[in-house]
């Protein structure tokens, strides 16, 4: 099978890229720059120059594969809502690429804010709908696209997808504290951050896309939920600094423009995944990773 992967170079993509040549498919991957391409092409992938603002790019891409795996989003907070709409724009023009086909397409989106805090999301949980508190569209683009007759299934990430070269959450928890001399929690910290390894999440992509075409939702999950002191005190470890519990209210200042984030109370089951695509995680969990993987050695972008 040859996979159309976006986000290719990313730290998900990557891994997702490096788990699809290991198992016989071909794989073009979308590459925003020569240094990009030059990546997959070493790695023995195909590139394809463009970008998510392409529609051309996308629409040749899908195309030219017999599947998608649409593993790209641009992480550029300061103007999320403009990053959730290029997506939804990416998955709409994927998706009508392959109209009338059954190609496999995967869309990637996230188990975090399923739920009122506390509450287990699991994988029959409907995705919310797009809002001016939180723009992103991912899930409701893809369901638009099943409702069309276009088969589009969902890949829920946990906030944390863990391993050597992450630029994701954790990282920027390790800058902050890194940055204010102290790591910290909000009140007790009980909040729970789901969690999975990188290559963990590429199997399941993997998993999925081989499945077929269809409209189910995925949690590629392998630990539930990790308490946030615990992520807090595995930093403050790691970076020599205070752990501390911090209220509602210095949080928001200590944490800035990412309180909502580290306030993230989501647990979340995987049953159904591990079952529907002989899933089985084998880890290191979070807090090995926070220890071993790297995280400490150099200031994270």
């Amino acid at each position: 099978m040859k996979v159309f992967v976006t986000g290719a170079t990313g730290f998900v993509g990557t891994a997702v890229v490096g788990e699809l040549l290991a198992y016989g498919h071909e794989v073009l991957g979308l590459a925003r720059s020569d240094a990009s391409a030059r990546t997959l092409e070493e790695a023995g992938a195909a590139a394809l120059r463009g970008d998510l603002e392409a529609p051309e790019t996308l629409r040749e891409g899908a195309v030219r594969c017999d599947a998608i795996i649409h593993a790209g989003f641009v992480h550029d907070f300061s103007r999320f809502p403009a990053a959730c709409a290029i997506d939804r724009t990416a998955i709409e023009t994927l998706g009508t690429a392959i109209a009338g086909t059954r190609k496999p397409l995967i869309v990637t989106t996230g188990v975090a804010f399923l739920h009122a805090q506390g509450a287990v999301a699991v994988e029959t949980d409907r995705g919310f709908p797009p809002s001016d508190a939180y723009p992103r569209a991912s899930e409701a683009a893809a369901e638009a696209l099943s409702d069309r007759g276009i088969p589009a299934n969902v890949m829920r990430l946990p906030p944390s997808v863990h391993g050597a070269g992450d630029h994701g959450f954790v990282p920027m928890l390790v800058d902050i504290a890194r940055r204010t001399g102290r790591s910290a929690y909000i009140g007790e910290g009980g909040n729970a951050w789901p969690a999975v390894a990188v290559r963990d999440a590429a199997r399941a992509f993997r998993l999925a896309v081989e499945r077929g075409p269809g409209r189910d939702t995925y949690h590629a999950v392998a630990e539930p939920g990790v308490p946030f002191r615990q992520i807090a005190a595995a930093i403050a470890t790691g970076l020599g600094v205070p752990c501390v519990s911090l209220s509602a209210e210095e949080a928001r200042e200590h944490f800035g423009w990412f309180f909502g984030f580290a306030s993230i109370d989501q647990p979340a089951s995987s049953e159904r995944t591990r079952t529907a695509l002989g899933w089985s995680p084998t880890g290191p969990d979070l807090l090995t990773d926070i220890r071993q993987a790297g995280y400490f050695g150099a200031r994270h972008p």
